[in-house]
């Protein structure tokens, strides 16, 4: 037993050593999966050297397998393959490193790899992100286009080719990173991330060409498709060929078949853009003229009514039906008075025919004592005063004898 180390009893570098080997060995054998980046063979020492790394993340692992394990699994020990490995870790404490010595090496069948895609896409489907009503509508005419492929890819060529055949003036902002491999899920999500936060870009393509299911494997990566779910730029997709569908297919907002219909769909056409205005201004050219003939026939036939042709005349009409009917008025008017006129004269003539006044104009004469109207001879005394009215003034008198027989 070794005693505890401390600040006044440290241990030696060769007791650290000893301990973490220890502590590795009780490990024992254990099954990895990963994907072969480097392979080395070296020979005389019967030993083949290689380095196994994470597909998701930046980590690798040193392995050492004999030379003829390395020879039997030739076509399976290849850079860039899925494998599976069988081996115990080890700790050189001479170097200080870990390594993990390999018996057995199989690749990781394509069944095997199509059932975990299909694991992660139910489960991708089950939180919604496949939903339709998430995904984002593109912007008519982006302003910049952020693209992600390989360097100087045919997948680069065919996004930028194809936008700016339609849309000459379109921009693009370009991230290469590596499509395939262990490096190219934490590419490309740091340049998704990178392009999500430029405001002047707003739509990102995810390009690569067609490949194998291995080789497209990236791209239904959980990481990157929940990553691109992330995104708050518009994400097209577009991997492989039409038979291709990766998962993040399903997690972009549009996907298209091949790069090179992504450059289609990314811009307006245009000439059709402009044969689609000239169409327009054509249409909305030939309305206004239809409009305009309209109103001035309109126009036409409201200046040919007589009301508008001669506004005076019909004034004159009116005019003259007034004077008319005025003149008629005064003559009714006039012919009205005369009648009236003549009534009154003769009614006139009659009073003045049936009055006192032409009696006394024939000779009579009316007596009156004490204004009473004497009618008989014996009304009067001798002595009374009398008032005597004839035809033509008044008379007064005195009765000095009575009436006579």
């Amino acid at each position: 037993m070794t005693a505890p180390s401390t600040e006044e009893e440290p241990w030696p570098v060769r007791t650290v050593s000893r301990k973490i080997s220890e502590w590795i060995d009780r490990l024992g054998a254990v099954w990895v999966e990963g994907q072969l980046a480097q392979v080395t063979a070296r020979a005389g020492t019967g030993t083949a050297f290689l380095t196994l790394r994470d597909p998701v993340a930046n980590v690798s692992l040193q392995l050492t397998a004999p030379m003829g394990l390395v020879a039997e699994q030739r076509e399976v020990v290849a850079e860039g393959n899925r494998v599976i490995v069988h081996g115990r870790p080890s700790f050189f404490p001479g170097r200080g490193t870990l390594s993990l010595r390999v018996d057995r090496i199989r690749s990781v069948g394509l069944g095997e790899l199509l059932a975990r895609i299909e694991r992660l896409r139910r489960l991708l489907a089950a939180e919604g992100l496949f939903d339709q009503a998430r995904k984002r509508r593109l912007p008519f005419l982006p302003r910049r286009i952020g693209l992600i492929t390989g360097r100087a890819s045919a997948a680069e060529h065919d996004v930028v080719s194809n936008a700016q055949a339609r849309w000459p003036a379109v921009e693009f902002r370009i991230e290469n990173t590596a499509t395939q491999g262990g490096l190219a899920v934490a590419q490309i999500v740091e340049a998704l991330e990178v392009l999500d936060r430029d405001p002047g870009v707003d739509v990102i393509v995810l390009a690569r060409g067609g490949g194998s299911v291995e080789d497209l494997l990236p791209f239904s990566d959980e990481t990157l498709c929940r990553a691109v779910a992330a995104c708050r730029t518009p994400v097209v997709s577009a991997i492989g060929h039409e038979p291709d569908t990766p998962l993040v297919d399903h997690v972009a907002d549009l996907r298209c078949s091949t790069p090179t219909e992504a450059g289609r769909r990314l811009v307006p056409d245009l000439a059709e853009e402009t044969a689609r205005i000239a169409g327009l201004r054509d249409r909305g050219r030939r309305a206004l003229h239809g409009w305009v003939d309209r109103e001035q026939r309109l126009l036409d036939s409201l200046r040919a009514r007589p009301v508008l042709a001669d506004p005076l005349r019909d004034m004159a009409r009116r005019h003259e039906e007034l004077e008319r009917l005025r003149a008629s008025t005064r003559a009714s008017v006039e012919r009205r008075i005369e009648r009236e006129g003549r009534e009154v004269a003769h009614l006139r003539a009659r009073l003045t025919t049936l009055g006192p006044q032409a009696t006394l104009d024939r000779g009579y004469a009316i007596v009156q004592r004490g204004g009473h109207v004497l009618r008989a001879a014996a009304e009067a005394a001798p002595g009374d005063a009398l008032r005597i009215r004839v035809a033509e003034g008044v008379l007064r008198a005195t009765v000095q004898d009575g009436p006579d027989d």
